[in-house]
């Protein structure tokens, strides 16, 4: 899946829906958990379109992990949540 995460070493991409063959730019990110294998502070995201939205967050919600859908623009990786 894709990360709203930047690598300074390449050329700015813009990123992609996570939806599978979605090639549509995101607009939303999708903050997600799973409990048995995170520690709670940590987030997993993936990208969504405006089309794919709801329905990536419904496949998150549905198993208990999604945490919080907020807009690209707006997404600030929370303190603590980074991979270790």
């Amino acid at each position: 899946m894709n990360s709203p995460d930047t690598d300074t070493d390449t050329p700015a991409v813009a990123p992609t829906c996570s939806a599978k063959g979605c090639r549509e730019a995101a607009a939303w990110v999708l903050a997600w958990n799973n409990p048995t294998l995170h520690t709670p502070e940590r987030r997993k995201t993936w990208l969504a379109c405006e089309e794919h939205r709801e329905h990536l967050s419904q496949f998150l919600g549905v198993r208990g992990f999604l945490k919080d859908v907020v807009k690209l623009d707006e997404w600030v990786q929370p303190e603590g949540s980074e991979r270790r």
